[in-house]
């Protein structure tokens, strides 16, 4: 059974993304090189790394070993709090790139606001002249509330590609989303799936599974597209990956993800960056 090809949504600054790509926290460097390189053979195009994750060269390993020409894949990594400056963020991203192999990325993030260090903006700015350079396709954040996003449109005016959230039907983040859409910005959703089987077990998600013939995690990434959101799954298991991307032949009512939906803990559920960050 062939896999539906990814969708992709166009981001603000001229790049396209797939909605759904390959998460590689927490991989080692060998295991990433050999996830990533299932992972394109398998479908996916997007990859998602950091350089706190530790596997920047592994990534770029498994990049390679897939044989699919550069153009063809989206690869994002992120920069990490030691670097929040205008000329650190740009040297940060050199490191990065060439740990990757890559003459250029196409989204790169800052990983978290850290606002207790207030250098979140000085960062955006040395991102805004690594995309104004060529070096990047796009540029985005990572864990940033509105709040955060509000002094970087104020003391830059230049919009993020992306935001980079936790998101699942625990945590829904409602008006993070909503700000994010009136802004012109793409949510995308890490740890979409939560981080235990709890959620999985959900009786509104196992029962939908059953309705449709698909897992409870096929039921909760369908959930995330229906939402209009991107999201990065990690699996390093190549028939999960399978089935993580097999999600595009069925589609859930609006009163079923709104049952999803029902799960949502609140704001107080989510890793709260003001105090949380790398």
């Amino acid at each position: 059974m062939s896999t539906p090809a990814v969708p992709t949504v166009k981001l603000a600054n001229g790049a396209s993304i797939p909605r759904l790509g390959l998460g590689t926290w927490p991989m080692s460097d060998d295991q990433a090189e050999v996830a990533v390189a299932q992972a394109v053979e398998a479908g996916y195009r997007l990859v998602d790394t950091a350089y706190a994750y530790g596997n920047e060269d592994g990534v770029g390993r498994g990049l390679r070993a897939s044989g699919v020409p550069r153009e063809e894949l989206f690869v994002t990594t992120k920069l990490n709090g030691e670097w929040h400056g205008y000329q650190a963020a740009q040297e940060a991203f050199q490191a990065s790139a060439g740990r990757l192999g890559l003459d250029y990325v196409d989204l790169y993030l800052i990983h978290w606001p850290l606002p207790s260090r207030d250098r979140f903006v000085d960062a955006w700015k040395g991102l805004v002249k690594l995309l104004e350079d060529g070096r990047v396709r796009a540029i985005g954040l990572s864990n940033f509330k509105p709040a955060h996003i509000d002094r970087v449109l104020a003391e830059t005016g230049v919009v993020p590609d992306v935001n980079q959230i936790e998101l699942n039907p625990t945590v829904t983040r409602n008006a993070t989303r909503a700000y994010n859409t009136e802004h012109g910005i793409v949510t995308q959703s890490w740890s979409p799936i939560g981080r235990g089987g709890a959620l999985l077990a959900e009786p509104v998600i196992t029962d939908l599974g059953e309705r449709y013939g698909k897992t409870p995690a096929q039921i909760v990434l369908r959930w995330h597209m229906e939402l209009g959101l991107i999201t990065v799954p990690k699996s390093a298991d190549p028939d999960r990956m399978r089935a993580n991307l097999d999600i595009f032949d069925f589609a859930l009512t609006a009163d079923e993800v709104g049952a999803i939906s029902g799960l949502d803990q609140g704001e107080a559920a989510a890793t709260d960056s003001d105090v949380f960050g790398h």
